[in-house]
């Protein structure tokens, strides 16, 4: 089995557009969220976002500008992320053999563009009000952009990372909502691992800041609806959260095998040395309340990277400032750690950029590295009321210096999905 490093980092975040500026925002606890821009909010109780503002993927499209077209905005930021981390990481793709770079995305639902679709849609809808689909075939279809559906389809930002990157190794779309992130760069440790290939571009990417989503989880009461000044609403593990903040970008990272990384004298940022997943088997939108599912990921993880509780100098928290989610968490840090549990820092970036829900992991895993290269843990941010169930170290408000050899990133997804990553100072 081979070591597997990260080499480079791209990222496109609510705080920060690349790796120097988003791990200058999180060691400052420099909040992304923000008024929702864009469309009107009046008729929801959700109206702030961790929002991508000024970014601009084109340059980062090379010779393949005339794609721009068949992107959703998640992909985009895929595409931004990606040439991030590829100059990050000082690769000379014409060194490179294409059949050994490979690729693997996290991401989630593309919403549908209600703006496009709507005056087709008004035609086909008759004297009634029942939508005609007759009439929409036979006349509005061709009305609509015909490669629309492109910007859907859930592989697409490995697709065109792969075209656009030349990378002609495995190329695999992970959707396992919140956790997918985490999985695909679990999924691409693997992939170099056992040797069927020698570098991976891996992340995720997720865009949902979109009138019909923000309906959808206003129904479902997930997200928060403080009225608090917007920066200061995710509150992840403090007693006054009621919600998460939803969120959108990307974070792409470059992994490879030591070996290869060596041969090439590239900047080494840490290790991945284990990946683990689980599942709850409990229920859809409620996490397994003692943690039971979310142990077992973090065991796992350790499991495979031939390590036990006591190795382990950091976690990087799943953190979603909901209710239950944070108090599933906090238990299942104390099932595996134990006594050690109240004694290891941990801390949530959510609390600066939202939840990026296909992105949210991959962003983990890269600030998750950045810590262990420097020496710096993020803070927890808006962290003020004490929450007697939740009594661990989240680092409050403070970025804390700490030397670490070792770390943990969670990620816990609807469902019931579950994934850790270990990584290694290298």
């Amino acid at each position: 089995m081979r070591r597997v490093v990260v080499t480079g980092i791209g990222i496109v975040a609510p705080n920060g557009i690349g790796r120097e500026a988003f791990s200058e925002a999180i060691v400052e606890g420099r909040s992304g969220v923000s008024p929702i821009e864009g469309f009107d909010t009046s008729g929801l109780s959700i109206k702030i976002a961790g929002q991508v503002k000024g970014f601009d993927p084109l340059p980062y499209l090379g010779e393949h500008r005339k794609s721009a077209k068949l992107m959703s905005r998640a992909v985009g930021f895929a595409v931004g992320a990606a040439g991030l981390a590829v100059n990050d990481s000082g690769i000379d793709k014409n060194k490179l053999d294409p059949t050994r770079f490979g690729v693997c995305m996290g991401t989630g639902i593309t919403p549908i563009d209600l703006a496009e679709l709507a005056k087709p849609i008004a035609n086909a809808t008759n004297a009634d009000g029942d939508f005609d689909v007759a009439r929409f075939t036979r006349d509005q279809a061709s009305s609509i952009f015909p490669l629309w559906l492109l910007r859907l389809l859930p592989n697409m930002a490995a697709s065109h990372l792969s075209i656009i990157h030349q990378a002609m190794g495995p190329n695999n779309t992970v959707v396992t909502a919140c956790a997918a992130g985490t999985q695909a760069v679990g999924e691409a440790f693997r992939l170099i691992r056992r040797g069927d290939s020698d570098i991976m571009l891996a992340g995720g990417c997720d865009s949902r800041i979109d009138p019909l989503m923000l309906v959808a989880y206003d129904a479902m009461k997930a997200c928060s609806s403080s009225t608090r000044p917007p920066a200061e609403v995710s509150r992840p593990f403090d007693g006054e959260r009621d919600g998460f903040v939803i969120g959108e970008g990307a974070a792409v990272l470059v992994l490879e095998s030591l070996q290869h990384a060596k041969r090439r004298r590239a900047k080494i940022y840490a290790e991945v040395t284990g990946y683990g997943s689980s599942f709850d088997a409990y229920g859809i939108t409620r996490p397994e309340p003692t943690g039971k599912g979310a142990a077992l990921s973090m065991t796992n993880a350790m499991r495979e990277a031939r390590i036990d509780a006591a190795d382990i100098d950091y976690i990087n928290a799943h953190g979603t400032s909901t209710r239950l989610n944070d108090l599933m968490e906090t238990a299942a840090v104390k099932r595996v750690f134990g006594h050690r549990a109240a004694k290891i820092p941990m801390s949530s970036q959510k609390s600066m950029v939202g939840h990026l829900i296909g992105a949210s992991g991959a962003l983990e895993a890269a600030a998750t590295a950045l810590s262990l290269e420097r020496g710096v843990i993020p803070p927890t941010i808006n962290h003020v009321t004490p929450d007697p169930a939740c009594d661990l170290d989240y680092v409050p408000n403070q970025a804390r210096e700490k030397p670490m050899r070792r770390a943990i990133s969670n990620s816990f997804g609807f469902g019931g999905q579950n994934a850790t990553l270990v990584m290694a100072r290298c």
